[in-house]
């Protein structure tokens, strides 16, 4: 163990057999105060919560005709009041153990008759505060009850870095052994984990808490004073000041960073701050949080490069990770329907997208699953190298498929900055044809990369012409014998004389051989062209009137286009 390791403390943890369960009280006390209020609780807040999932008014209106258990924790999407109290008598009607035991929403803290039917419901209503967002909001609890899911080692032992301890368990620890208030980001500042909050946060802390971003304004001083270079190019743990004309109070951040055999720089995968409160900072705070460091880019780590058992599960679903999956093992595992109508679909940052490095792709994750979770509960995601896969489950249109892909790629443009593509597989009838799909679904990708922003999304359908061809021109790329040596002499010519009887022969290959209309898309007289037509024939030695003659120089020079389109500077 090292010397900044053993800043850190040891505190005793409660286990249940070999897990840890969560409470309703425990869940809440860990969101915090600033993103989540109790308003009522007819069973009391000691109820055990084990999963969650997000639902929105079409949900509820299925959910009515259903009298399968739910799950433990809802979180009411986009819900109206009206809506939502009638669900809520519905649910009344359920035997207990099929109702839910708690649902978080926006509007719980203001409607009388909301808190009503809850009551009469028996489930626990929890406020959300309104400006908290839900892709945030809902990876916190996914991450609690991961944790409480997991066999929880007890901190008393002697190495700390032995235990099996978690961002929250350790965002706890620091502020204990800090005197501050701890939050613990990723690389694009987003929360991952947090300590409980007291009356001295300021708004920074609240806004971040919340998953907005903090004022414009601070950020700005931060990266004046230098904040963000030295985090990115040190271990140091930086003292930034109070700032009172802003309302921020002084903080200690320190990176958390991965060093690996044979890589000459560290893997950036994050940040701690301490926000101090009334009292001053203890005086080895900075010791607490390079061990804390330490210890938050193995858990980190560990993470990205271990994913769990459902995650690994999932890749294998969508043919990653070696894939071949049991079918029914699967199903079972991710509740999902053997068999039935479902889609597909993949995403992909475009080529043109230089503010869509894959790292800032493969951080949406979570703000995709809660598109997609939203759509269809049973929806599982992944992501697999730049990409990111959805397969939507239980008899899903084409249609509406199409529309709320849409959908999503205007958000993440609007709200992320992120320009993707999308490519649709539908249908695909059952869970063993999902990685098949998966490969349909990456040839598309691939093959429309080019046509990009006339095809934003896509299906199989739509883009077989243009998979295909471009499938046969990388084929014939690949093979320099199917290469016609003739069309050199032709490209020669061009480049010698400073002429475009390539792109002659081109757009009178697209018009047909119609020399009136390819004149007039090029602009020149008809006869200038057909003088130019000749010039190739006699060029490359082929008769332009001959159909093979024409395929072949025609499959020629759309490759060469596609060489020359991804030359730099063209």
């Amino acid at each position: 163990m090292t010397r900044d390791d053993k800043t850190l403390p040891q505190a005793p943890a409660e286990t249940v057999g070999e897990s840890e369960v969560i409470t309703l009280r425990e869940l809440l006390s860990a969101l915090d105060t600033a993103v989540v209020e109790l308003v009522d609780a007819p069973a009391g807040d000691d109820v055990v919560v084990a999963s969650v999932a997000l639902v929105d008014s079409m949900d509820l209106s299925a959910e009515i005709d259903s009298q399968s258990p739910l799950p433990n924790l809802l979180l009411h999407v986009g819900v109206g009041n009206a809506e939502a109290v009638r669900w809520f008598e519905h649910v009344a009607q359920r035997p207990h153990d099929a109702r839910p035991r708690a649902v978080m929403s926006k509007t719980a803290a203001d409607s009388r008759a909301l808190q009503t039917a809850a009551r009469r419901a028996g489930v626990a209503l929890v406020a959300v505060h309104p400006r908290a967002r839900w892709d945030h909001v809902f990876p916190l609890v996914q991450r609690m009850l991961d944790r409480s899911r997991r066999r929880q080692a007890r901190l008393g032992d002697p190495d700390l870095l032995a235990t099996d301890t978690d961002l929250f368990g350790l965002a706890q620890i620091v502020a204990q052994n800090s005197g501050g208030m701890v939050s613990i980001e990723d690389t694009q500042s987003h929360v991952l984990a947090y300590s409980a909050s007291d009356e001295a946060a300021d708004e920074l802390r609240t806004l971040s808490i919340l998953g907005r971003e903090g004022p414009r304004e601070y950020l700005r001083v931060l990266q004046k004073w230098g904040v963000f270079d030295r985090l990115r190019e040190s271990d140091d743990v930086v003292d930034v000041p109070a700032h009172p004309k802003l309302g921020t109070k002084r903080r200690l951040v320190v990176s958390i960073r991965e060093y690996s055999e044979g890589s000459p720089t560290p893997r950036l995968l994050g940040t701690i701050w301490v926000q101090q409160g009334d009292s001053p900072l203890t005086p080895d705070a900075a010791g607490v949080l390079r061990g804390a460091s330490a210890i938050a880019a193995r858990i980190i780590s560990r993470a990205l490069d271990a994913p769990s058992t459902e995650a690994l599960l999932i890749q294998r679903l969508f043919g990653a990770r070696g894939g071949g999956v049991d079918v029914p093992s699967v199903a079972g595992a991710l509740n999902l329907p053997v068999s039935g109508p479902s889609a597909v679909v993949g995403f992909a940052p475009t080529a043109t997208d230089a503010t869509a490095p894959i790292s800032e792709f493969a951080g949406l994750g979570s703000m995709l699953r809660l598109h997609a979770s939203s759509f269809s509960r049973d929806s599982v995601s992944t992501i697999i190298g730049d990409r990111a896969y959805v397969l939507l489950p239980r008899n899903q249109s084409a249609k509406t498929v199409t529309a709320w892909v849409r959908q999503v790629i205007d958000q993440f443009e609007t709200k992320r900055s992120v320009v993707l593509r999308a490519a649709i597989a539908i249908p695909v009838t059952d869970l063993g044809q999902v990685s098949g799909a998966r490969i349909e679904v990456d040839r598309v990708l691939d093959g429309t990369a080019a046509t990009f922003p006339e095809g934003r999304v896509t299906t199989l359908a739509e883009s077989r012409t243009a998979v295909l061809l471009g499938e046969i021109l990388d084929l014939v790329d690949a093979h320099p014998e199917l290469h016609d040596p003739r069309l050199d002499a032709l490209f020669e010519y061009d480049n010698k004389h400073a002429s475009s009887l390539c792109e002659s022969a081109e757009s009178y290959l697209a018009h047909y051989g119609d020399v009136r209309a390819a004149a007039a898309t090029l602009q020149v007289h008809p006869n200038t062209l057909r003088y130019r037509i000749r010039r190739v024939e006699e060029i490359v030695g082929v008769d332009l009137q001959d159909t093979s003659d024409r395929l072949l120089l025609e499959l020629q020079l759309t490759l060469q286009r596609r060489k020359d389109r991804g030359k730099p500077g063209t």
